[in-house]
């Protein structure tokens, strides 16, 4: 695997289902030096497959068992091959430029590097006033129940060492894995670290996320782990910070 810029190998994970519109414009995005990209299908009607093995001849094509983000994500995790694992929109929401940012703060140290809309230099041009307020009452129950000091729970720009897969122990088929992930990083005592990111405009076709559904299942998955495992310890708690 190429070894540049980085002393570890990069592997990308992206979910799709029906993205084929988009997929030009996110692959453009992505650097040059990653050593591996994971398509991850959700039986797909269009050719999303087909434009990606156009758009990246050594693309890795995994077609999910099963339906759901937080499906596609596992059996792309599961996939991979590389040290760094990188988990990207594949509507043009996140911005591949970034990968940049979050691997270089893992090679600084942290063990979970994780997206942030609200930390200072991040954004949104996509959160709508109720997400929004979603998300800050989700995230500060999260703070609340775990300890932890995150800035944004639910936004899915996240990128990790491969070798935490264990502690993560990821078990869930829906929007929720997000969350997931972020209270079992904490629960785990991984040194995590919050990352500036932009989130843009969906570019083709409708979400499939539904604020309502998707937010019960989230507050669901809080309340589900508490009862999983003990809180986050003080000392935990300040390994939650922003990215230098």
């Amino acid at each position: 695997m190429n070894k540049q810029p980085f002393a570890a190998s990069v592997s990308v994970i992206v979910p799709a289902m029906n993205e084929a519109e988009n997929l030009p414009h996110v692959f453009a995005t992505l650097p040059d030096w990653i050593d591996e990209v994971i398509l991850v299908d959700g039986n797909s009607t269009d050719d999303t497959i087909a434009v990606a093995r156009r758009l990246r001849p050594d693309l890795r094509v995994v077609v999910q068992s099963r339906r759901g983000k937080g499906n596609a994500l596992i059996e792309g995790f599961q996939a991979a091959q590389g040290d760094i694992i990188v988990m990207i929109d594949a509507d043009g929401s996140t911005d591949g430029r970034e990968i940049r940012s979050f691997v270089a703060t893992l090679m600084n140290g942290a063990d979970f590097a994780k997206g942030s809309r609200y930390a200072p230099g991040g954004g949104s041009d996509d959160l709508s006033p109720i997400r929004s307020l979603g998300n800050k009452v989700l995230t500060g129950l999260t703070n609340f129940l775990y300890g932890t000091r995150y800035t944004d729970l639910c936004y899915g720009y996240n990128a990790f060492w491969a070798r935490h897969l264990d502690a993560l122990g990821l078990d869930c088929d829906g929007f929720e894995i997000e969350t997931l992930m972020n209270v079992r990083a904490a629960q785990a005592g991984l040194i995590i670290r919050e990352v500036p990111s932009h989130e843009r405009s969906r570019i083709h076709g409708v979400s499939n996320l539904n604020a309502v559904r998707d937010g019960w299942r989230v507050l669901k998955t809080i309340w589900r782990e508490r009862s999983r495992g003990a809180a986050v310890s003080p000392a935990q708690s300040a390994q939650v910070a922003l990215a230098k």
